[in-house]
């Protein structure tokens, strides 16, 4: 049992030093000037495409746009969690089926309410 846990413990050791050392590097190699810090105001200048920008940089962005990348995320992870139980099936047996039944139901509602509340129209 020990041993099953111990391989979590290297998971998660290596889960947050990931990111760490990746967010450490560079301001490691800025300090001891491997890696040069010349800033200046073309490199600070905000640019699409390699075109300058027209106008300012802080443009209202629509909202629907995040919702329905919210809403491809939530079916995704679905796909998620339908995929394993699929396999599973026969091991799970009934508690398995109530179990996604049960999570396909609150989803179905979910997606149910967003039609109703017509947030899934394009305006």
């Amino acid at each position: 049992m020990l041993d099953d846990f111990g391989y979590i413990a290297i998971f998660l050791i290596f889960a947050a030093a990931l990111p760490v050392s990746m967010m450490l590097l560079p301001w490691m190699l800025t300090q001891v000037g491997i890696k040069p810090h010349r800033p200046n105001k073309v490199k600070n200048d905000t640019y699409e495409c390699g075109m300058p920008t027209i106008g300012g940089s802080w443009v209202r962005f629509n909202f629907r746009y995040y919702f329905y990348a919210l809403l491809f995320v939530v079916f995704d992870v679905t796909v998620v969690f339908i995929f394993p139980w699929a396999v599973q099936i026969r091991e799970l047996a009934w508690t398995g089926l109530t179990a996604m039944l049960v999570f396909i139901t609150i989803l179905s509602v979910g997606l149910v309410y967003a039609w109703r509340k017509k947030a899934l129209e394009w305006r």
